[in-house]
């Protein structure tokens, strides 16, 4: 008897929003106080990833925008809390390298 199993585990699956992500993403967004520069860039982001996704036949990259803007989301009350501090902003490091660049 192995104490190994005999197959190979399946991998992690990448990450995937719920069908109704990016809806619900842009209604957040539309309600945010930024949401006039927020919902021209979501929607940017969104038309790259469609025209993307056309041209490799792959989910990807619609699923990287919208994870990249739910964490935009996400982050947006702690870089509220830190402007808001007083706090010297002149080493700043670009949320683009934090998150990764857009596609």
């Amino acid at each position: 008897m192995r104490a190994q199993p005999d197959h190979t585990p399946a991998p992690a699956a990448p990450y995937a929003p719920a069908p109704g992500a990016p809806a619900e993403l842009l209604a957040q967004l539309r309600e945010d106080r930024r949401a006039g520069q927020w919902v021209p860039a979501f929607e940017r982001d969104w038309a790259k990833a469609l025209d993307d996704a056309r041209h490799t036949f792959s989910l990807t990259p619609l699923h990287e925008a919208v994870r990249t803007w739910q964490l935009r989301v996400a982050a947006a009350p702690d870089v509220d809390a830190y402007m808001d501090s007083g706090q010297d902003e002149s080493g700043f490091v670009d949320l683009d390298d934090v998150l990764g660049g857009r596609p």
